[in-house]
């Protein structure tokens, strides 16, 4: 290195942070310019003449030369303030432009919101909290993708979602999570069906060895009820949406096993019938996830926090 080089190092080392002054202090400076007194300034800033003034001599330390001269009279550029202020102008305008860049990028994102959600959650639970969100931003457009977990993992981990809800034993992997609600599976039957009349709890052993109507491998409810039992759950049929699951339990065709907030309308109309189990872990955590390290930010953000609510 030269002894030229040596000489101009330190006067360029460090962060641009540490050598330019914020933009608040050179917003100061151009409304000194503009109106020719530190306290007009202040006031148009909405900030103390003091801390103007503090602002204003800090200014001049960081940069090595005064900007402004004070009198009685009021404020006054000097030669190397009007220098100042000139660059100070074109920075200032660069952030404006900054500014407006963001908001529109924060316009577009807000303008829509991509949800995916396992089967259950988005039947009976995302219509009320969609509604609600939509109360508070009317002009947000909601699509949402329902599917098994394995599913709603995939389109997150692709970036077609925003944010996703499931409602199996574990978090996907590469997905972060908060727990939103529990719930509880409950095997249930047609009115007309043995089990509908029996006296006892099922066994473990007996459920398993039954075939049920099932949902399809990679649904949180198939994945509570095989880790419940073992892996060992018959499928009678297997179908990929909890509507057909719980419309061909009512038709007779076999008990099932559903989400409690599946079948409240039909338990309370005698259209299926709760069947007592004994000895079979069948609650679960419903649950709010998202690509690893990517907070949800917007519209995601809002119907997250109103899921918790």
């Amino acid at each position: 290195m030269s002894r030229m080089d040596e000489q101009a190092g330190p006067s360029i080392a460090g962060s641009l942070a540490h050598r330019v002054p914020d933009l608040g202090a050179l917003e100061l400076l151009l409304a000194v310019a503009r109106l020719g007194s530190l306290g007009g300034a202040a006031r148009e800033l909405g900030i103390t003449q003091p801390a103007a003034s503090s602002r204003i001599r800090s200014m001049e330390r960081q940069l090595g030369v005064a900007l402004v001269d004070r009198s009685p009279r009021g404020s006054r550029l000097t030669d190397a303030g009007a220098l100042v202020t000139d660059w100070a102008r074109r920075i200032v305008e660069a952030a404006e432009a900054f500014d407006v860049g963001a908001q529109a990028l924060r316009d577009r994102r807000d303008s829509r919101l991509r949800v995916a959600a396992s089967m259950t959650i988005a039947e009976y639970l995302l219509p009320g909290w969609l509604l609600a969100l939509r109360a508070q931003r009317p002009d947000t457009a909601v699509s949402l993708h329902a599917g098994n977990s394995t599913v709603v993992a995939e389109r997150l981990l692709s970036d077609e979602a925003d944010l996703g809800f499931v409602e199996g034993l574990s978090v996907p992997t590469g997905l972060d999570s908060v727990v939103i609600a529990h719930d509880r599976l409950i095997v249930v039957t047609a009115p007309g069906h043995p089990w509908a009349r029996r006296r006892r709890p099922l066994a473990a052993g007996e459920l398993a060895s039954t075939p049920l109507i099932l949902r399809e491998k990679g649904s949180g409810t198939r994945q509570v009820l095989d880790a419940a039992l073992g892996g060992l759950a018959r499928p009678l049929i297997e179908l990929s949406s909890t509507t057909a699951v719980k419309a061909a339990a009512v038709s007779g065709a076999g008990p099932s096993v559903l989400s409690e907030l599946a079948v409240g309308e039909e338990l309370a109309m005698r259209r299926l019938v709760s069947v007592p189990v004994e000895g079979v872990a069948l609650a679960r955590d419903l649950r709010a996830v998202w690509p690893t390290g990517h907070r949800p930010t917007g519209p995601a953000r809002d119907l997250l926090s109103l899921t918790r609510g």
